[in-house]
């Protein structure tokens, strides 16, 4: 399979999954959502769509294609040293998500960050388009730590591209406002990053938007002690969004992108 057959079913995948949760939320909403949500929808695909412009502007490949020149020249951590398939492929994915869950971190504690980061916290409802809506600032950011763990790494070429897939499912999922039984919830939740679980993360509270982390596996919160079980005023009742931005304004593209220079 070649780089540009490789590089292409991640794009493909990616829609699928954002008009199936969409799809699915329609059919078994967790929460009643505002008004507003067509408005949300346009402007949160304009967002992916300006992302991806983006993207292919400034990058000639994807992690993938990072991944691949790696292997073929010899750089990276697992083509230097001979390890097992199986282990070089499981300490990447993990490794990976775990640069995932740091760069959130992140995110939240420097200011200059923040400052773009929250534009995707601004959203006033959670639902699988929240899982797309990050500034073009954050995605150029992403991917430039991105390339630099999978260089560094030498990653298998497959375990990034299911690394990718996941990443993007996971996120779509787990913004999603799917209504999951919560017994099974409980059990997901030992393993991934469920609806129930990231819906805390983007509550107004401070101190559950600055907990739960993860966008794939839910161990790290667990391990560093940024885990917050459930909301402080239930599911149905919270708030979403940021303190200060609770009107239609964040529905906005032109509103939405100047986030960053916003006092």
């Amino acid at each position: 399979m070649g780089e540009f057959q490789i590089t292409d079913i991640r794009p493909v995948i990616f829609v699928g999954l954002l008009f199936g949760f969409g799809i699915i939320e329609f059919l078994l909403p967790r929460r009643t959502l505002k008004p507003i949500k067509t408005k949300r929808w346009i402007t949160n695909l304009l967002i992916i769509f300006i992302d991806s412009m983006l993207v292919k502007l400034l990058f000639k490949s994807a992690a993938i294609g990072v991944a691949v020149w790696a292997e073929v020249n010899g750089y990276g951590l697992f083509n230097v040293i001979e390890a097992p398939y199986w282990l070089a492929f499981g300490l990447s994915f993990a490794v990976l998500d775990f640069s995932i869950w740091l760069t959130h971190v992140v995110s939240h504690k420097i200011p200059i960050l923040w400052k773009i980061h929250r534009m995707h916290h601004s959203d006033v409802d959670i639902d699988a388009s929240t899982g797309i809506r990050f500034h073009p600032f954050e995605i150029v950011l992403s991917m430039c730590w991105k390339f630099l763990v999978v260089l560094a790494l030498g990653a298998p070429v497959l375990s990034v591209l299911i690394f990718e897939v996941v990443l993007n499912g996971g996120a779509l999922f787990n913004h999603s406002n799917i209504k999951i039984p919560l017994k099974i919830d409980r059990i997901l939740r030992w393993i991934i990053v469920t609806p129930d679980m990231h819906r805390v993360h983007h509550s107004v509270i401070s101190r559950e938007y600055n907990s739960n982390y993860g966008f794939n596996l839910s161990i790290w919160d667990k391990i560093f002690s940024t885990y917050v079980d459930q909301p402080e005023k239930g599911h149905r009742e919270m708030t979403i969004g940021l303190p200060d931005w609770q009107d239609e304004k964040p529905a906005r593209l032109d509103w939405t992108l100047m986030v960053p220079f916003k006092k």
